[in-house]
């Protein structure tokens, strides 16, 4: 048996148990990338925490400077925190479109957010019409309505549908 037919194997019974794995597509970075922006100097984003690269938040401070290689790698780290949490919480079959605007959503609203979220209720009860207008209502930065978490939720809806979101 060749090995792709093997890991093939191990994902249907990786798949049989409940257990997603899923990796977000090249089309959910773009996605991500696009609302991020890449910053080498830390600042502090509209909800005041620290920043730096495509978003990251992990162990950022003030004054830190990094190069493209390193928020490119930090991007990779965060990512596969994303993706864990996405393929923890969601207890349905979800197509890769679908998962790639999950995974940018928790990469922007962490993990917590995700797993108490009326979104994720909806979508484990796989009532995936309604997704969409859930993904939409996560769209305030420190309680303030922000323009352009309004475009990156409308972004993501859109992804979520497998529509084209590059206009947004």
């Amino acid at each position: 048996m060749s090995i792709g037919v093997v890991k093939k194997l191990l994902k249907l019974e990786i798949m049989e148990h409940g257990v997603n794995n899923m990796e977000i597509s090249q089309e959910g970075i773009s996605l991500i990338k696009k609302f991020e922006g890449c910053r080498y100097e830390s600042y502090k984003c509209a909800a005041g925490v620290w920043t730096i690269g495509w978003g990251s938040t992990k162990g950022v401070s003030e004054g830190m400077v990094i190069t493209h290689d390193r928020a490119e790698a930090l991007l990779i780290e965060d990512l596969a925190v994303y993706e864990e949490e996405v393929n923890n919480a969601v207890t349905v079959d979800i197509d890769q479109c679908m998962f790639d605007a999950l995974v940018s959503w928790t990469f922007n609203l962490g993990g917590s957010n995700l797993r108490s979220s009326t979104l994720l209720k909806v979508l484990n009860a796989k009532d995936f019409k309604n997704v969409p207008e859930q993904i939409k209502r996560w769209n305030k930065a420190g309680g303030k309505l922000n323009e352009g978490l309004v475009r990156r939720r409308e972004a993501e809806a859109l992804l979520f549908q497998g529509q084209d979101w590059s206009h947004v």
